[in-house]
């Protein structure tokens, strides 16, 4: 199915994806992508014909008659991945997070494409960048992934003050709108004009590392941004104020994303995405 790709690692990533997703309940029973839909109008008594999944039971006991919810015409969700690529995404103790966030994105992708639902993506850096058109097909989940993998990350930052307004100029119509990225030093970071016009979800891509340190004492590392190399002291004190900065961040992070009503959802990098993905869309 993949014999196509670019680059042939990021086959297995998909093949697990797609098996995950198409293995699961997702669209089964309820959606899978909350925020948008029918509109409840009245109920009334059951004719022939109606869906039996909008029988009102506990309605339909008291009249005695299977009486059934109408809803205005269903609408269609518009859903937009949006990958945030940065340097730092280059880490990760066990799995890199730009690995991770692959992996979710994927999920996503393919959870829209399992329920009919299409969806559009999106790369956002210093500016907007389209990724690949609105569908529904599976082709277009390959795509994805092939623009993030085609990204360099060296030297990538993100234009957190900016987002809002360029997300405003380029949806015109009301989405699901994920953002997938690990959010760190987000002191700019502006949702308030997107999230007021747009259903807004934060998947928060992170390595234990980065908030819960150890102390390994003198070690080289490379700075993602210039690509340097630096020899550093991980002592006792150098944990507790890398601990100190991770909490403060988070802590204006969350306070940002509560005063704006946008919903969010932490994974780690040891992490299996697609349950916590079930366990938190279902909670929505």
């Amino acid at each position: 199915m993949y014999q196509y790709l670019k680059d042939s690692s990021l086959a297995p990533l998909l093949i697990k994806a797609q098996k995950s997703v198409f293995s699961s309940h997702i669209g089964e029973n309820s959606t899978f992508f909350k925020g948008l839909g029918s509109d409840f109008v009245e109920l009334r008594e059951y004719t022939t014909g109606d869906d039996i999944k909008h029988i009102d039971w506990i309605i339909s006991a008291k009249m005695n008659k299977p009486h059934v919810k109408v809803f205005q015409e269903e609408k269609a969700l518009n859903i937009v991945l949006v990958s945030l690529l940065n340097a730092s995404l280059n880490f990760g103790t066990q799995t890199l997070k730009i690995d991770r966030l692959k992996e979710i994105m994927a999920l996503l992708a393919f959870a829209s494409v399992k329920q009919q639902d299409a969806y559009e993506s999106y790369i956002y850096t210093q500016t907007l960048q389209r990724s690949t058109k609105r569908s529904k097909h599976i082709f277009s989940v390959r795509e994805m992934l092939e623009n993030i993998h085609a990204l360099p990350l060296l030297g990538t930052s993100i234009n957190y003050k900016d987002l809002s307004a360029a997300f405003n100029e380029t949806l015109q119509k009301k989405s699901l709108v994920f953002l997938v990225g690990d959010f760190l030093d987000t002191q700019m970071l502006d949702v308030g004009s997107l999230a007021y016009k747009h259903d807004v979800v934060l998947i928060i891509v992170r390595d234990r590392f980065e908030e819960e340190p150890l102390a390994l004492g003198k070690i080289n590392i490379t700075d993602p941004q210039t690509g340097l190399n630096a020899s550093v002291n991980i002592d006792k004190s150098a944990v507790l104020k890398i601990k100190k900065k991770s909490l403060e961040d988070d802590a204006i992070l969350f306070d940002t994303l509560h005063k704006n009503g946008v919903r969010y959802l932490k994974i780690y990098t040891d992490e299996e995405p697609l349950t916590k993905l079930l366990v938190f869309m279902s909670s929505l």
